[in-house]
C-alpha cells in the first residue's frame, strides 16, 4: 500500500486465533508519546545551559590543573638546571682533586664539609659525584660512596654530549634506596677533573616548590576562566533570554496556526457539507419526485412505456442522493461532532451496510474520555480501513472494535474478505494509496501504533494503538 511501511515480524503468527498471517508495522509508537511531543520550557533551556557551564567548569577546571602541573614542571626543571650550572661552575669544579676521584678518604671528608656548608639546604637535597663507569666518587649518604650502579640513559647522554640534563624522579632506582618521599628534581650535568677525567654531577632539589608553584598556576587559571565564564553569561543572558522569548512566541503562534488550521478545514467541510445538503442533493430529491409524478401521469394516459422510464430515472436519481448523503457523512461526520467517537462508529457502520458489507461494532461500556486529536485519529483510521473493506472485500463481515488494554486504547478494524499478502506494502504504491498514506501521517504524528495482519484468503485486519490515553488526555486539557 506504501512504501514507508516497515516489516516487523516476517513469520510469526497473529493474537487473537489468527494463523499463516504476516504482520506488518506500519508505524511504531514511541515508548513516551506524551513526553516526546513535551514542548521546550524555559527552565528546561536554562537547566541545559546550567549543565553545560557546569561541564565547562569541570573540563577546564581539570584542563588547568594539568596544565599548571606541566608548566609548573617546567619551570622547575630550568631553575634546577640553573642551579646546577651554578654550583658545578662556582663550587664542584674549582673543588674537584684527583685524590678525591682517587677516593683518598681525607679528600673525601674535606670535599664534604665543603658540600654540607656551601651546597646542602632548604634548595638542594643530595649530592653525588659519578665516575663514567657508574661508580658513586661522592655522595652527601656516605653509605652510597664506592657502590656502583648502571647509568641511565639520561645519565649516560649528559656524558656523552656534554649538556644539563634536568627531569622528575619518582625515587625508584636503587641508588635512590635511602631517599625519603615520592618525588624529587633531579639534575645531571658533567664536570672535569683536574687532570682531565670527565666526571658527573648530580644534584636532587626538593618538589614540594613545584606543587606550590602548580598550586599558584592553577589558581591562576581558575580565576580567569571563571571570571571569563561569568562575563561571558552576563553578556550572553539576555541573548539567550530575548531568543527563549522568541521561541516560546513562535511556539504559541504555530499553535495558533494549527488551531486555525484545523477550525477552517473543520469549517470548510462544513461548508462544503451544507452546500451539497442544501443544494445539489435538495435538487435531485426535487427531481426525483418529479420524475415519479411524471412517471404517474404517464400511466394515467396509459403511455406505459415512458412511466416506467421515467420511474427508472426517479430510482437512479435517489440512489444518487444516497451517495451524496453518504459522502456527506465521510466529509462531517454529524455523529463525531455533535455525539461523540460511539456514534460516529455506528454512522460508519451504517453507511458500509448500504453498500453491501454486513458491519458489527463494539465499544467499550462507559466510553474512556479521549482527546480530540485521539477522537479524530480513531474515527479517520476506521473510517478509511472500512473504505478499503468496501472496496476491495466486499461482500464480506467487518468487525470494528474499540477496546481500553491496560493504559492503551485499542482500535481492530477486522474483515472476513479475500486478504491479500501484506509484503506488497515494502514495493513502491502502483496506485497512489493516498488514504493508507494519510493514515500513516496521522499515526505517526499522534504518536500511536498501526499495523496491518493479513494473508490470502484469511482476511484482513487493522490495528491502531493509541499509548497512555489517561496522560494524553490529561496533558491536552
Amino acid at each position: 500500500m506504501t512504501q514507508d511501511a516497515r516489516v516487523s515480524s516476517s513469520t510469526a503468527p497473529a493474537a487473537d486465533g489468527e494463523s499463516r498471517v504476516l504482520r506488518v508495522t506500519l508505524v511504531a509508537a514511541p515508548e513516551s508519546p506524551a513526553v516526546s511531543r513535551r514542548p521546550t520550557t524555559t527552565r528546561a533551556v536554562i537547566l541545559r545551559l546550567a549543565a553545560g557551564l557546569a561541564a565547562v567548569l569541570v573540563v577546564v577546571g581539570l584542563l588547568a590543573t594539568f596544565a599548571a602541573q606541566w608548566l609548573a614542571e617546567r619551570e622547575a626543571v630550568n631553575d634546577a638546571a640553573h642551579v646546577t650550572d651554578v654550583l658545578a661552575d662556582a663550587v664542584i669544579q674549582p673543588n674537584l682533586t684527583a685524590d678525591l676521584v682517587n677516593g683518598d678518604a681525607a679528600a673525601v671528608d674535606s670535599f664534604d664539609r665543603l658540600i654540607r656548608e656551601q651546597v646542602l639546604g632548604a634548595d638542594v637535597v643530595r649530592v653525588k659525584i659519578w665516575s663514567p663507569e657508574g661508580v658513586v666518587l661522592y655522595a652527601d649518604e656516605p653509605q652510597l660512596i664506592g657502590r656502583s650502579f648502571e647509568l641511565d640513559e639520561a645519565q649516560r647522554q649528559a656524558l656523552a654530549s656534554p649538556s644539563t640534563r634536568a627531569a622528575i624522579s619518582d625515587l625508584s632506582e636503587d641508588e635512590n634506596v635511602f631517599e625519603s618521599g615520592n618525588r624529587l628534581l633531579e639534575v645531571y650535568r658533567p664536570v672535569w677533573a683536574p687532570d682531565g677525567r670527565q666526571l658527573l654531577f648530580e644534584v636532587y632539589l626538593p618538589y614540594e616548590p613545584v606543587a606550590a608553584r602548580s598550586a599558584d598556576l592553577w589558581r591562576g587559571f581558575a580565576g580567569v576562566t571563571t571570571s571569563t565564564l561569568l562575563l561571558l553569561i552576563v553578556l550572553t543572558a539576555p541573548i539567550v533570554w530575548g531568543l527563549l522569548r522568541r521561541l516560546r512566541g513562535e511556539e504559541t503562534r504555530r499553535a495558533d496556526l494549527l488551531q486555525h488550521a484545523v477550525e477552517a478545514s473543520d469549517g470548510e467541510r462544513r461548508r462544503i457539507a451544507g452546500t451539497l445538503h442544501d443544494g445539489p442533493v435538495q435538487e435531485l430529491v426535487a427531481t426525483s419526485f418529479a420524475a415519479e409524478s411524471a412517471a404517474e401521469a404517464s400511466r394515467s394516459r396509459g403511455d406505459d412505456v415512458a412511466a416506467e422510464q421515467l420511474r427508472e430515472v426517479a430510482a437512479s436519481v435517489r440512489g444518487n442522493v444516497r451517495v451524496l448523503r453518504s459522502l456527506l457523512m465521510d466529509i462531517y461526520p454529524p455523529g463525531l461532532a455533535a455525539a461523540g467517537i460511539g456514534h460516529a462508529m455506528l454512522d460508519l457502520a451504517e453507511t458500509a451496510r448500504s453498500r453491501g458489507v454486513i458491519a458489527e461494532v463494539e465499544l467499550p461500556s462507559p466510553l474512556p474520555g479521549l482527546a480530540e486529536p485521539d477522537v479524530q485519529l480513531v474515527y479517520r483510521v476506521a473510517q478509511e480501513t472500512l473504505r478499503n473493506a468496501v472496496t476491495h472485500a466486499a461482500p464480506c463481515g467487518v468487525t470494528i472494535r474499540l477496546r481500553v488494554v491496560g493504559a492503551d486504547l485499542v482500535l481492530d478494524v477486522v474483515d472476513d474478505g479475500p486478504g491479500f499478502d501484506v509484503a506488497l506494502l515494502s514495493q513502491p504504491p502502483a496506485g497512489g494509496h493516498l488514504g493508507t498514506r494519510v493514515l500513516l501521517d496521522l499515526a505517526r504524528d499522534s504518536g500511536a501504533e498501526l499495523s496491518i495482519a493479513s494473508s490470502a484468503g484469511e482476511g484482513t485486519r487493522w490495528r491502531l494503538r493509541i499509548p497512555s490515553i489517561a496522560t494524553r488526555k490529561a496533558g491536552s486539557a
